[in-house]
């Protein structure tokens, strides 16, 4: 009640309705660095929606931390970069697990759809030792949405001008302790296309299926039994090569080029925990996984098995109110088998026959995250132990210092080690006439990463700006690349215990206004080298600047959403060809050039449409595909790819949701 007297206003309380809860919430940014010592990047679900982003490989076009690269121009393989490293040494996990790996690395990207990703992690450098001992370059973990937070349903439909479709579905429904949610992806493939005439599909003929299944049991931070149970299955059939090849009659050939892939991976994950008391629980992280692959590379047939599993046994305990201690033990099992036949094709080619590849890997790990404001740290150690190779111990340390409210630097430093699947990570060297020679037998790889980050706020209602500075080295004790250099028609396999460095440095800043505007700018430098003898050697594929930007726009009541992001990059150096014939040399470096894209969304309650372009000025590489005239003769190589070959890309797509 409110009562005037003598100029004064009085106010009497009185005892109304009590509410029982009160929810407070807010748009978080589609971008954000999580508060932790580790320089932790979340792309959300709003993030993705910024581009087309129909499987996980393109869900960084407005991002500058990772670079998505294709490994092979005739299928369309891709893999993840960070640090200007190649992607083997960036640890891909889903859901915390380590499910792309192995066999499955070479299209692992690919098989993930957009609609399902909630959160995508992106650690450069050391990162926790929770999850395994690589992670060199940096970690990279898809988090899938869940029952309990997803809509409801979600109908997405996508196609291109390549002709290319794409339709994804899934449903969930929500009960008082156990949830559940279902998903559907299917790809279909494009028309065929050669806009530079060299007789090759400039895009692959791709068709997908991919299901997928989770149970939900109870909440996180609920005391008691709490479970997620997930299955995933993907069937895949990739084909590329010459415009006349046709896969039902031509696969093997040696008059008509073509490379098929046909790929059948199931697998299943949990993620379950028993809390004891609001201090301390138990969690088991476990997986399996079988990938199937039959592949010919024109006339060389590859076919291929493997069979994963992955368990993480750990307590979680929090002591003193505010510091966690996480201890485990931790078993991995690799089990693949490949075939390679060249079927009357050799070119001199040595290395047919059957490979077989067995990793049993027993680890125990500790972590302690400890918070002396303004210190945080987090500190954890693992040692594992591989039946061939013996123990391995990786350290490693991340600290944060809050200089003030909205400023911090971040340090990190650690080990790392890898085993290597050569032609999965490598699938190039199958592609291409090259045989490939082993000097020795190769060892895993080892490195030590450091970084430095700084990070500030700058808060100005209803401006928000942040900036970043980042700096990462890795060098390494024993890399393995294979040297495309020293003869032209031979790939070489050693081991390289000398100097390999990478320096990478970013700088980034992003600006936006009352959650409707975001502008973003960022800058890489990248020295990635060996030292050969006294000489520095630039390592190819890696353009030593490159710079994006990317705005976003949306109404004010969010029925419109307008999104437009650039990306130049800066010459790279090529692989020797001065000794190949003169039709077949190339330039010793490739050309800078920039790619723009750009994406409308109109909003109503239920319906989303969206139509964008990507590579609006239509740049492409022409004729990527050494000596493509000759595709069965001694110097067909596919591995002279640096920059878009598509061209142009216009699409359009349709989401139904209801919440």
């Amino acid at each position: 009640m409110l009562v005037r007297f003598a100029g004064r206003l009085f106010i009497t309380l009185h005892t109304g309705h009590t509410l029982e809860e009160v929810e407070v919430s807010a748009d978080r940014a589609a971008t954000y660095l999580l508060d932790s010592p580790a320089k932790v990047e979340v792309i959300s679900s709003g993030e993705l929606k910024r581009a087309a982003c129909c499987d996980l490989a393109g869900c960084f076009e407005t991002t500058a931390s990772v670079q998505a690269m294709t490994t092979n121009v005739l299928t369309q393989a891709k893999e993840l970069r960070t640090l200007g490293l190649s992607g083997v040494y960036n640890q891909i996990l889903v859901n915390g697990l380590p499910l792309i790996q192995g066999l499955s690395y070479t299209y692992g990207v690919n098989t993930i759809p957009g609609t399902v990703i909630k959160n995508i992690y992106v650690a450069k450098g050391a990162s926790s030792v929770l999850q395994g001992f690589e992670g060199i370059s940096g970690q990279i973990n898809v988090e899938f949405k869940e029952a309990d937070q997803a809509e409801h349903l979600l109908l997405n439909a996508y196609g291109n001008s390549f002709g290319e479709t794409q339709w994804n579905a899934f449903y969930s429904a929500k009960g008082n302790r156990w949830s559940n949610l279902s998903a559907a992806h299917v790809a279909l493939p494009a028309q065929r296309i050669d806009r530079d005439n060299d007789d090759f599909l400039d895009v692959p003929l791709i068709r997908r299926l991919s299901l997928f299944n989770q149970w939900q049991y109870a909440q996180e931070g609920e005391r008691g039994f709490v479970t997620r149970i997930g299955l995933r299955y993907v069937d895949e059939q990739r084909t590329g090569g010459q415009q006349a090849y046709r896969r039902d009659k031509d696969q093997g050939s040696k008059t008509v080029y073509g490379q098929t892939v046909d790929i059948s991976q199931p697998e299943i994950y949990t993620k379950t925990s028993y809390r004891f008391s609001e201090n301390s629980r138990i969690t088991l992280l476990a997986s399996a996984q079988y990938h199937r692959q039959s592949s010919y590379f024109g006339a060389t047939s590859y076919k291929a098995e493997q069979t994963l599993a992955y368990a993480n046994m750990q307590y979680e305990h929090t002591w003193a109110a505010k510091h966690d201690l996480k201890a485990g033990v931790s078993y991995r099992y690799l089990d693949a088998r490949e075939d390679i036949d060249f079927n009357g094709l050799s070119l001199g080619r040595t290395y047919a026959g059957a490979y077989a590849r067995r990793d049993l890997i027993p680890g125990v790990f500790a972590e302690q995250y400890f918070d002396f404001a303004p210190f945080s740290i987090i500190a954890g150690m693992r040692l594992d132990h591989h039946q061939r190779f013996g123990l391995f111990f990786t350290p490693r340390a991340l600290v944060r210092y809050q200089l003030s409210e909205f400023t911090q630097i971040r340090l990190s430093a650690g080990t790392g080690f890898r085993t290597v699947n050569l032609f999965s990570e490598n699938i190039g060297l199958l592609a291409s006439s090259r045989d490939i020679v082993f000097q020795e037998d190769i060892k895993p790889e080892r490195a030590v990463n450091m970084g430095l980050n700084l990070n500030h706020t700058i808060v100005a209602d209803p401006w928000t700006v942040t900036l970043m500075a980042d700096f990462y080295r890795t060098q390494f004790q024993n890399q393995f690349f294979p040297d495309y250099d020293t003869e032209p028609t031979k790939a070489i396999i050693a081991n390289f215990e000398e100097t390999s460095v990478s320096n990478s440095a970013q700088l980034e800043a992003k600006l936006s206004w009352n959650q409707r505007v975001e502008f973003k700018v960022a800058y890489n430098y990248l020295d990635v080298y060996r030292m050969e003898g006294e000489q520095k050697q630039t390592l190819p594929f890696n353009p030593k600047h490159k710079f994006m930007t990317a705005l976003a726009y949306e109404t004010a009541k969010k029925h419109w959403r307008a999104d437009a992001n650039l990306h130049w990059y800066g010459s790279q150096r090529l692989p020797n060809t001065s000794a190949y014939p003169t039709e077949f040399q190339q330039p010793g470096t490739s050309k800078p050039y920039s790619v723009v894209s750009a994406q409308l969304t109109k909003v109503w309650t239920r319906f989303e449409v969206y139509a964008g372009c990507e590579n609006i000025f239509d740049f492409r590489q022409l004729r990527p595909i050494l000596s493509w005239q000759d595709p069965f003769g001694p110097y067909f190589d596919t591995a002279f790819n640096w920059g878009p070959t598509k061209g142009r890309e216009v699409y359009v797509g349709l989401r139904y949701k209801i919440e």
